[in-house]
């Protein structure tokens, strides 16, 4: 199984984070979403969420929890089969 990952803050000068994500997954829908930003607003992490990140990690966070995310998002890789919309 090929994976690809991205991590990425959603404060790129210039650029609209949400609008990159919305292309990211519009082109490779396999792709791994962690967000990593200071944005902690509620409203933030579902605009992310929307958006297709596979996961939202406010910034500061402990590396322990950014491990175990990974770690959650990799099990969720070689697990998943199908897709599921509930």
């Amino acid at each position: 199984m090929n994976m690809i990952w991205s991590f990425f803050d959603l404060n790129i000068p210039g650029i609209d984070g949400i609008e990159v994500l919305k292309t990211l997954r519009h082109t490779k829908k396999e792709l791994k979403v962690l967000i990593l930003s200071a944005r902690n607003e509620v409203e933030d992490k579902v605009s992310g969420l929307d958006a297709g990140a596979n996961d939202y990690l406010s910034k500061p966070f402990d590396f322990n929890e950014l491990a175990a995310r990974i770690r959650n998002l990799l099990r969720w890789s070689f697990t998943q089969t199908e897709s599921v919309i509930v």
